[in-house]
């Protein structure tokens, strides 16, 4: 009997706005800018990078280089992401 198997998918579950900022958030938290990159392209290809790159006001290519492997990403552009995505950019203090 044979195992099927599908590739894992990153931001499989994520599916509204509340789970993509957790999402975003998490993967800074742990992995620093370029872990917020990365999320960045998970999330985008799970909504759809054309989508994303009309909303983001980029080109469909420019955001696959941007977020793939070895992308580079300007903050004004991690921010038209963000915003893409329905979630924003925000400095909050360590101290409570």
């Amino acid at each position: 009997m044979s195992i099927t198997t599908k590739p894992f998918e990153f931001a499989g579950g994520v599916d509204n706005e509340a789970d993509i900022e957790a999402y975003l958030a998490v993967f800074l938290e742990e992995n620093g800018p370029e872990g917020l990159v990365r999320a960045l392209g998970h999330v985008a290809r799970k909504k759809g990078m054309t989508e994303v790159a009309n909303k983001a006001g980029v080109s469909r290519q420019s955001l696959y280089r941007t977020l793939g492997e070895g992308g580079n990403p300007n903050f004004t552009t991690v921010n038209k992401v963000v915003e893409a995505l329905g979630c924003h950019l925000a400095i909050v203090s360590h101290s409570t």
